[in-house]
């Protein structure tokens, strides 16, 4: 199988998890026998094209007029990723099928799909809604459109959990039988010491020998909890003194972190380590006592399975993904997510308790083992690959080479719930378009309506599909 990734990042320019998951996706889809083209944004020093691990590699330098805004950058990646592929059609490349990772693929992806005629795979990684508990400005509104504008035009919508499952759902209208859900993973051998080195001396820059770690990695933004951590400082203290809190990391948050450690008094017992590369972090949770993961909202909680990799036990929040891998007292504790009082409790109970501590080590350990590897993740993606294949396969769409330009799609408008409608109806050509193409299988695996059908019924399946049903003589718009 020859498979098309569109990536916003990759290894070695990673801004959060998104790169690290589309790598070893794709590494271990190779070794699988399969063939991976990614295209993703530049990577300062990195060359333009490389075989990185049998990854086909095409990094994309950005030439033109800047962006004005993010949206609009991420916009003009997606021209060049579109440029790209056009190279290397014209090499002869040929791809069974197109997977988009966010919003930030999502015009390149949806073109490629229908210029192709190949289906598209699409994951979400996390949704703008989630991020900021809602939407609150244009931006944002933007994004969500655009993520629910992929989730639309994908064939399949993978998603990482049980809690992304329903917040798609939610948010989205996906239907139930469009999500697959499909875990994150971690490369055990990526958490392996493989150099020796004087654990004590290492340990000097950062505590006191006497002093115990909790260790936190990761962005310092609002949404990773990271200000619940610093709050939480204060009770671990009242019970346990010699502790050192390791917060590594980079992001908008660093100086406020810092300020309110300060007003807190315990600036003694914080290190602000900033970035740290893969060495450093592996060998800081080589000496750390408890890992923690205290985020507001998380999709699935990569750092945590990270730690559990590194074998220290891990402090999560309650939320999100992290409820699922995690489950209290068997392989990890869990805390009230934004509750300072409760993620100290859980830091204590490992410092009080250290042959408990070593039980969950143990534990963790094995549920990575079983459960989060790269080869079963990839094993279950191809799955999904196969499943979209075979059905694109039975589908008139690819047998007609391509949905007609002047179709029912070029004449609607379609929206996000909660999303302002600005739809300027032609009932009487709708209807036309749909007595013309009523029964036809959409691209993206669902059907259209005849004129026949009720206007409760379209609505009942306008709302399966994501979109809004307009009384315009039975055609769903």
């Amino acid at each position: 199988m020859k498979i098309l990734m569109l990536s916003w990042e990759y290894p070695p320019q990673v801004v959060g998890g998104l790169g690290r998951h589309v790598a070893d996706l794709s590494e271990a889809l190779v070794e699988l026998g399969h063939e991976v083209h990614v295209l993703t944004g530049d990577a300062k020093g990195s060359p333009p094209r490389e075989e990185m691990n049998g990854v086909h590699v095409h990094r994309l330098t950005m030439y033109g007029p800047a962006g004005r805004d993010f949206v609009e950058s991420v916009t003009h990646l997606n021209m060049h990723m579109l440029e790209a592929s056009l190279g290397l059609l014209g090499q002869g490349h040929t791809f069974d099928l197109v997977h988009s990772h966010d919003w930030l693929a999502a015009y390149a992806g949806k073109a490629l799909k229908h210029g192709l005629v190949r289906p598209l795979v699409a994951t979400i990684h996390a949704t703008e809604f989630g991020r900021n508990h809602g939407l609150h400005n244009d931006l944002q509104r933007q994004i969500s459109n655009l993520e629910w504008w992929l989730t639309y035009e994908a064939w399949r919508v993978i998603c990482c959990s049980q809690y992304m499952r329903g917040e798609i759902q939610y948010i989205f209208q996906v239907p139930n039988d469009k999500l697959r859900i499909l875990p994150n993973g971690v490369k055990l051998s990526d958490f392996t010491l493989h150099d020796k080195f004087d654990a004590r001396a290492f340990r000097r820059q950062y505590a006191s020998d006497h002093e115990r770690i909790i260790f936190y990695v990761g962005r310092l933004v609002h949404e990773k909890g990271v200000d619940t951590l610093v709050d939480a400082i204060p009770h671990v203290l009242a019970q346990y003194k010699q502790v050192k809190f390791i917060i590594a990391g980079k992001g908008p948050g660093e100086f406020a972190l810092r300020e309110r450690a300060g007003r807190l008094g315990v600036s003694q017992n914080v290190y602000f380590a900033g970035f740290v590369n893969d060495v450093t972090r592996n060998r800081m949770y080589a000496c750390a006592d408890v890992a923690v993961v205290p985020s507001l909202y998380e999709p699935f909680g990569i750092v945590a399975l990270e730690a559990m990799a590194a074998s220290v036990p891990v402090v999560v929040s309650d939320t999100g993904g992290l409820a699922e891998i995690v489950r209290h007292a068997q392989n990890g504790l869990r805390a009230y997510p934004g509750n300072a009082q409760s993620l100290a409790d859980n830091i204590l109970a490992y410092l009080k308790a250290p042959e408990f501590a070593e039980y969950i080590k143990r534990q963790a350990l094995a549920d990575v083992q079983d459960k989060y590897t790269w080869p079963l993740i990839a094993q279950q993606t191809l799955a999904v690959y196969q499943e979209v294949l075979a059905e694109f396969a039975e589908n008139a769409w690819a047998a007609m080479g391509g949905f007609p330009p002047d179709g029912i799609l070029a004449q609607t408008r379609l929206t996000t719930q909660g999303a302002q409608s600005r739809y300027q109806e032609t009932g009487s050509i709708a209807a036309n378009r749909a007595n013309d193409w009523s029964g036809m299988p959409h691209p993206c695996g669902s059907r259209y309506l005849g004129p026949g059908v009720t206007s409760s019924e379209a609505s009942d399946l306008g709302h399966e599909m994501g979109v809004e049903y307009l009384s315009s003589g039975g055609a769903v718009t």
